[in-house]
């Protein structure tokens, strides 16, 4: 039996890792506020300016959180990515969907970390005075938003997982070594956050860095279309997502840019197709999984090709598209979309292929991998739209929406016809998706989502009975430091 100076040292050890980096500011406008040198509820809660400095403190960890997560989860395992010029990696076992204990992407706990954060500013920010209640409404529709995410991300990766809403502020809570709860019961936190980040949000909110009713509306549309196909919810939910995703269609703040390379890139940070991205900004916060996808400046064999037209880094290149995801992207001589996603060059001996869309800034010789990693945009919601017409056996109206797809990427009308079979519409749908989206974190959840997980990808076929065979194992940390958790 475990003596009491063993058990009082898990705690510390877990309450740590719960509470590390939790008030976290950044030097972007976005993120500017100072943060109180001390964590205690006496002296955090008392101002306005508190309650922001927390706002902001959640969005610092959302983005660490996800600097390298998000395609972890939302690429690697649909197998159109591999190993770079890297021996066999952690990305090369997702791709054959060879999961382990303890390996990158099994640690849930920077996911805690923020859900905590925003335990503590939904619990404390009410009691504050502001100078405007719209602003109290954004602040606890932002803490919302970012819960309903995580939570979000945590049920679709590791299913049944602690449920935690209250907040920890000290080790020596009666709740500090959570049980998992259900993964039905994480999903409905996540509707009820969602419900709750709607309805407080000012629709007159139009960030991109942080929530707005927009990408609320993204993130409920996202959400309903996983309900209806995954957790039963049948029609019911899909009308859900189709109100939801109407109103990010019909909001006249956003639209789709003509030119695809628009989206992309530091300069175009503010483009009119992006509803929600992560903010990184030279001389504050660079780096991400960006920065595995580039050329590595040491291994280039003729220098007179750096950044010219080889945009390189100091990582390694970790990964990079497959052949067949290559062929399958190169297939259609008119997509507008390939350069911009991804581009091949010979140097040498070595034949280089790396991605494209966020590359950063090149300057005095130096890679800053500072460009916004986005998250929802708007080609994105008409493909939801397509999806959800599709499902509700509307394939006409789904067509229509394929068309503006079309329209941009090939510069063409004629693709999809309304003689089309459901099921072609759906297949339709997903290449479409998989085009549209290369290293945006959105090909995994897509096939899984769809149902052509056990299909399309090879690593999978014949293994749909082996249980939990979608989900990702958990860390021994995560599973050492709380003695409820079990595998």
């Amino acid at each position: 039996m475990e003596n009491k100076k063993t058990n009082r040292m898990k705690k510390i050890f877990y309450i740590g890792t719960v509470l590390l980096f939790t008030f976290l500011s950044g030097c972007h406008s976005d993120l500017n506020i100072e943060q109180p040198s001390e964590f205690t509820s006496l002296s955090m809660w008392t101002s306005e300016a508190d309650a922001m400095s927390a706002i902001n403190g959640a969005f610092h960890l959302l983005r660490t959180t996800l600097a390298t997560s998000l395609p972890v989860y939302g690429d690697y395992r649909s197998a159109l990515y591999g190993g770079g010029m890297m021996s066999i990696t952690d990305y090369d076992k997702m791709a054959a969907n060879v999961l382990a204990r303890d390996m990158e992407g099994t640690d849930w706990t920077s996911y805690y970390t923020t859900i905590n954060n925003c335990n503590l500013i939904l619990k404390y920010a009410p009691a504050i005075t502001f100078t405007q209640e719209s602003k109290k409404n954004e602040v606890l529709a932002n803490a919302y938003f970012i819960r309903s995410f995580c939570y979000f991300m945590i049920a679709r990766v590791w299913g049944d997982a602690p449920l935690l809403t209250t907040g920890f502020e000290s080790d020596r809570q009666d709740d500090m070594y959570p049980v998992r709860t259900s993964a039905s019961e994480i999903y409905a936190q996540v509707e009820h956050d969602l419900e709750e980040a709607a309805r407080l949000m000012p629709a007159s909110v139009t960030e991109k860095h942080k929530a707005s009713a927009a990408s609320i509306g993204m993130l409920t549309a996202d959400y309903f279309l996983w309900k209806a196909k995954m957790l039963g919810g049948g029609a019911a939910a899909l009308e859900n997502a189709k109100t939801a995703v109407n109103k990010v269609l019909n909001n006249s703040n956003y639209g789709l840019e003509e030119n695809f390379a628009k989206v992309f890139g530091v300069e175009n940070e503010g483009s009119k197709e992006i509803i929600f991205s992560i903010n990184y900004e030279r001389n504050e916060y660079v780096g991400g999984y960006p920065s595995y996808y580039l050329v590595p400046e040491q291994y280039v064999e003729n220098k007179v090709f750096v950044n010219n037209p080889l945009p390189v880094g100091s990582h390694q290149q970790y990964v990079s598209i497959s052949d067949e995801y290559e062929s399958f992207l190169t297939s259609d001589s008119d997509d507008k979309r390939v350069p911009v996603s991804f581009q091949v060059f010979q140097d040498g001996t070595i034949r280089w292929r790396w991605i494209n869309k966020f590359k950063g800034e090149w300057i005095n010789e130096t890679r800053f991998f500072s460009s916004d990693i986005i998250i929802y945009r708007y080609a994105e919601a008409i493909l939801m739209k397509a999806e959800i017409e599709n499902a509700l056996s509307n394939t006409a109206a789904a067509i229509t929406e394929l068309a503006k797809i079309e329209k941009r990427a090939y510069k063409t009308v004629f693709r999809y016809s309304t003689t089309m079979s459901k099921e072609a519409v759906d297949n339709a749908i997903i290449d479409e998706i998989l085009k549209e989206f290369v290293s945006e974190s959105k090909s995994w959840w897509t096939l899984v989502r769809m149902g052509q997980a056990f299909t399309r990808i090879e690593s999978l076929r014949g293994r749909e009975n082996e249980e939990k065979i979608l989900l990702w194992p958990i860390s021994s940390s995560s599973i050492n430091t709380n003695p409820n958790i079990e595998e």
